[in-house]
């Protein structure tokens, strides 16, 4: 490959163990890393980046290696006194992570974007890959349910996702547009392939990819794009993926993910269970063990994507 960076799209854990990968690439590629920013949300007074803290708190090591979001090591007065206080707990917000949704609140109501707050936290945390939000608009992932239309954090954490999914609809979206950086990185020249993480592809991608103009960024960037499997043996690791999938009336399979994907993708990387998906598929296809349970494994899924998404240059 010819490019001097990588450029991957994610959302929470699965994307981050992914992209934590890819910043350790073996052939030393920086990575520009667009994140989901449909799971915001106002809470408490502060505006929380959940997506964005599980990408930075993972490239910079701090990640709890039990839940994969959050910090590491975390303490909990803050949510102790709220809760003897009768404040709302349903969603914990540990003692060094409040810092961060403090800070980045702040410096909102300062007038700094979230794209420009999120690349300095990212450098303030020694992370070398380029951190940035997807937009600085306001974009809200909204989830029909059985139960009524529900903010996402509300379905995902307070309803721990139990209600029936209707529908999924991305509030503002339509009036927003993508970070001047994100089209700054995806028109530079400078990518040599653009990956979609194993993340959610119905509400961690598809948030970024509703935004106007990002799939047409996209698909002029001129490098392949590749999408790495969410399904290990037809079913996600963590998260609702399959639960949304079934209730959407989505086929439960890598081919749907593909389909999803179709107008954006030149490659696919297959989870090694669902090898036998592999001829149904009208794209080039690399198989492999995607299952990131160790450093090692994050490293060596980035390494053979990479290696694929090489071989797709014609």
């Amino acid at each position: 490959m010819s490019g001097k960076r990588i450029i991957a799209m994610s959302g929470g854990v699965g994307g981050a163990k992914l992209a934590e990968g890819l910043a350790r690439n073996s052939n030393g590629t920086p990575l520009t890393l667009i994140v989901n920013t449909g799971d915001d949300f106002n809470h408490l007074g502060l505006h929380i980046s959940p997506d964005i803290d599980t990408a930075l708190y993972t490239l910079a090591g701090l990640a709890n290696p039990e839940t994969g979001w959050g910090r590491r090591d975390e303490t909990w007065s803050f949510m102790q006194a709220l809760e003897q206080l009768g404040g709302e707990a349903w969603f914990r917000l540990g003692d060094a992570d409040l810092a961060m949704h403090v800070e980045r609140t702040r410096r909102l109501a300062a007038g700094e974007t979230l794209c420009d707050i999120t690349a300095d936290l990212a450098s303030r945390l020694g992370i070398l890959a380029q951190v940035l939000a997807m937009t600085d608009d306001q974009v809200r992932t909204r989830v029909g349910t059985d139960i009524g239309e529900l903010d996402f954090q509300h379905y995902f954490v307070r309803e721990q996702c139990r209600p029936q999914v209707s529908h999924i609809v991305f509030k503002g979206a339509t009036a927003a547009q993508p970070a001047p950086q994100v089209i700054q990185a995806l028109q530079s020249g400078e990518a040599e392939a653009i990956i979609l993480c194993p993340s959610n592809p119905y509400l961690s991608i598809a948030p970024i990819l509703a935004i106007p103009g990002m799939r047409e960024l996209l698909r002029s960037a001129g490098v392949p794009v590749v999408a790495v499997s969410p399904l290990v043996g037809g079913a996600a690791v963590k998260g609702p993926t399959t639960k949304i999938m079934d209730e959407l009336g989505l086929s439960v399979s890598a081919l749907q993910i593909v389909e999803d994907y179709a107008d954006l993708i030149d490659g696919f990387v297959l989870d090694s269970r669902d090898a036998h998906l592999r001829d149904r598929i009208d794209l080039p296809v690399a198989v492999t063990d995607t299952l990131m349970r160790t450093a090692h494994d994050r490293l060596r899924v980035a390494n053979e994507t990479l290696a694929f998404a090489s071989s797709l240059y014609s």
